[in-house]
């Protein structure tokens, strides 16, 4: 499977600005490589594009918080956190529960496409401490 290559960088508050933000892929693209990849401040945080998009074609990222229905296996609404995990994307369900990067991409295919991006980590925590 071949994917775009992107990324998003949640930059940490500094003197002028007393929130986080994140910087989108075409504002990056004013970037070199090398500024991207070296992050001057550690709280910084890059998370990469999984190549996948949600049921509204909002594309998912690392870091992005997702929900969706099973009325199969058991019958409720999901909460998880999209995270790289061994060689590919997962989502987090639980501290101990976690998907395989392959349902993950099923459960994002045109034609049963059930995932939507209904927040991120960075400002939305609360959405994931709701579900424990």
């Amino acid at each position: 499977m071949s994917r775009e290559i992107k990324f998003r960088i949640w930059r940490a508050p500094d003197e002028y600005s007393k929130t986080s933000w994140m910087e989108s892929w075409d504002s990056l693209m004013n970037y070199s490589m090398s500024d991207i990849f070296q992050l001057d401040n550690p709280h910084d945080v890059l998370e990469q594009f999984t190549g996948l998009k949600d049921k509204n074609g909002k594309d998912i990222y690392e870091g992005d918080i997702l929900a969706w229905h099973s009325n199969i296996y058991r019958k409720h609404d999901w909460v998880g956190l999209v995270l790289y995990r061994g060689a590919g994307f997962a989502v987090q369900e639980s501290d101990k529960s976690y998907s395989s990067p392959e349902w993950l991409d099923c459960a994002c295919r045109k034609d049963a496409n059930i995932i939507e991006v209904i927040g991120n980590v960075h400002e939305n925590p609360e959405l994931l401490e709701e579900e424990k």
